[in-house]
């Protein structure tokens, strides 16, 4: 049974929009402090907070809320942090490029190479590096075609250098096993210090050091035996003194 104009006031809010699962409380008031801004529930002066007389009644919104609710864009949250993060950036940076390698973290990449007199890229106009290619390339002539393995060359310049620093300076480097050294070898691993030094000084190109150094490893069988299908050299150069580490696997 409907009374008499329900039906009249049901019509009246759904045209008004109203009948949509909230509840219409009309207009809400407040009583205004014209002095600190506090609103009160009731007109009830004086102000509880600073004492004023003086309360004007006044609509109650919700900007406020809804500009306390507004949620800060990234830039702004980051904003604090930003220096961590440049620094964060900076040291990804460099790692990422090589100028600073993992190895100088604890426990992460190859061992790096001791510190040792002399030098192990150029000498005398030689580019050390290049020559050991030439080397690696002399001796597949030779034999037949050996991968060259970094990892292996890694361990190879760790252990000549190692062996400089001892014989020409204090130092006394702490060990490396091949395990540490980012390889490919599966099977039994040969090699050392060849034995034979030469003067830097005999040889005025690099092609000519590097057929020196290929016809002394040309005497050592792991050099030759087909057994091996990977190695690694180093040359470092001290007081005009060649020497040279092979491994092979």
């Amino acid at each position: 049974m409907v009374r008499e104009g329900e039906d009249e006031r049901e019509r009246e809010r759904t045209a008004s929009g109203t009948d949509s699962g909230t509840v219409d409380t009309g207009t809400t008031y407040v009583w205004r402090c014209q002095n600190c801004g506090r609103d009160h529930v009731k007109n009830n002066p004086p102000c509880a907070r600073c004492g004023n007389h003086t309360l004007e009644k006044t609509e109650q919104t919700y900007d406020d809320v809804d500009r306390d609710l507004d949620v800060p864009g990234w830039l702004e949250v980051a904003k604090p942090y930003a220096p961590v993060i440049l620094v964060v950036a900076v040291v990804v940076a460099l790692f990422a490029t090589g100028i600073v390698p993992l190895s100088v973290l604890p426990g992460v990449g190859q061992p790096s190479p001791p510190d040792a007199p002399g030098e192990g890229s150029e000498v005398a106009g030689i580019d050390l590096e290049a020559t050991e290619e030439e080397v690696h390339e002399l001796l597949d002539a030779d034999r037949g075609e050996r991968s060259y393995d970094g990892g292996l060359a890694a361990f190879a310049e760790y252990h000549n250098r190692a062996y400089v620093a001892q014989e020409y300076g204090d130092g006394s480097p702490d060990g490396a096993d091949l395990s540490d050294f980012d390889h490919d070898c599966s099977g039994r691993v040969a090699g050392g210090q060849l034995p034979v030094v030469v003067s830097i000084d005999e040889y005025d190109s690099q092609s000519a050091l590097a057929e020196a150094i290929a016809d002394a490893l040309t005497a050592n069988q792991e050099v030759t035996d087909d057994e091996f299908s990977s190695e690694g050299l180093d040359i470092h150069v001290v007081d005009e003194s060649v020497y040279v580490f092979y491994v092979a696997c």
